[in-house]
Order: structure tokens, then sequence, then C-alpha cells
């Protein structure tokens, strides 16, 4: 491999910068008379290399291929990828947000590629599952519950969720059922799921970091305070 690339690890969410020491591809070409002429799967391997994890995410694409004077090469955009190992591209996310929010949401991921309109289907109920919960918003309706949302968040988060359900079919049916299945592009699919997970974070992980390092604070700050106490009133 001649340069080295950023990546996030799908199993620890640890950053690293990936070398040619833990990145590998490879690439089989064939064509037994299929009715797609020359094809060639191609394959990479990452290891994490975080010394904690070392895990391995595999994924391979399946491409046209036309011979050329330096020998064969690609042609356009892949026909099928496939996510091999792990089998979703959804992200890890605490325990601590709840189950059915997660259950959808890692779903979604599971069959973007493979049902756009299922996976949207999962985002929206997970969407309408983050505002009831965290938000405590009951509206029956999604559109609804939205609406009331607006001025309980700030303007570009708000904005980014109207932004979504104004396009497409997303948009067309956010007014009925969470759980019809409407048909949507699989980059509409990929939109909200990316919601999904800017509120998973921005909300549910953000409050929980800011809780955490204020009760260090306050611990810190008990901890101290009886040795202080203790100490003579001329002490300095």
């Amino acid at each position: 491999m001649a340069e080295s690339f950023n990546w996030n690890c799908p199993y620890c969410n640890h950053a690293a910068t990936i070398t040619s020491s833990n990145f590998s591809t490879f690439t089989n070409y064939f064509d037994d008379g299929n009715k797609d002429g020359s094809l060639a799967i191609w394959s990479s391997v990452t290891v994490c290399p975080n010394n904690e994890c070392k895990e391995y995410a595999i994924k391979a694409r399946l491409y046209k291929v036309k011979n050329v004077p330096s020998g064969r090469q690609f042609i356009g955009n892949s026909l099928i990828t496939w996510q091999l190992k792990p089998q979703s591209k959804a992200k890890p996310f605490p325990s601590y947000i709840p189950k059915q929010i997660l259950d959808d949401y890692q779903e979604a991921c599971l069959i973007n590629d493979l049902s756009p309109k299922a996976s949207a289907t999962l985002s929206r109920r997970a969407l309408q599952g983050i505002i009831r919960h965290y938000w405590g918003i009951k509206k029956s309706r999604l559109q609804d519950a939205i609406n009331e949302l607006k001025g309980k968040v700030d303007q570009s988060t708000w904005e980014a969720i109207d932004a979504v359900r104004s396009i497409g079919n997303i948009g067309a049916h956010m007014e009925k059922d969470i759980n019809l299945i409407i048909d949507v592009e699989p980059n509409e699919a990929e939109l909200l799921i990316g919601l999904i997970e800017i509120l998973l974070k921005d909300w549910y992980i953000a409050k929980h970091e800011r809780e955490q390092h204020l009760k260090s604070i306050v611990a810190v700050a008990t901890a101290k305070k009886p040795a202080k106490e203790s100490k003579p009133a001329d002490a300095p």
C-alpha cells in the first residue's frame, strides 16, 4: 500500500492511522463464461492497531474488468459491496442508551445495503424512540414529535432533523405510521443512519460524560473537605 489513511475501528471506536503493517488487499480475477464477462473480487483486511482490541475488519467488492496495455483495470464503481466482518457499519454505542433504540439502529445498519427501505423504516422508529425517551415527547406521529422538538434543541440540530424529513419518500411519510415500509434511495437511508448516530452522540453520550465529569469534581471536593477542616485556623 502506497499511502496511509485514517480509520475508526468499528469494534472499539479507536481512531488510528492505518499503514501497510495492518492493512492488506487481495484481488481475484475470473471469467468463466458468466453473463457479465471479466470480473474481479477485490477484498481488504484492516487490523485494529489498538493493543486492547486487535479486531479485524473484512470487506469485499465486485468489479467489471477490462484489459489495458498495463494489465487489467476495474471499470466504474463496484457492482456489489459486501461488509463481511463486522457484518454492518454500526458504530459501537454504550449500553446505557435504551436497548430498543440501539437494536433498531444496529439492524438499520445491518440491512442498509440489502434493503434501504427497511433500513429507513428502522431508523425512523429509532428517531421517534430517541425523541420520546430523551425529551419525553409522546406524540404518536413522528412529524408531530419533530414539530414539538423545535425550541427544545439547538437550531442547527433541529434544522438537520427537519432537513432529513423533507427529502424524498422519507419526508412524504413522516406523518404516517413509522412502521410503514417505504421506498427510499440508498443515500436517503444512509442520511437517516447518520442522523441517528449524531443524536446518540450529542444527546446521550455528551450528557453522560458531563454527568460523570461533574460527579468526579464533587467527589474530589468532598474528599478534600475533611482534610481542610482538620487544619488549625492559623495553618497555611
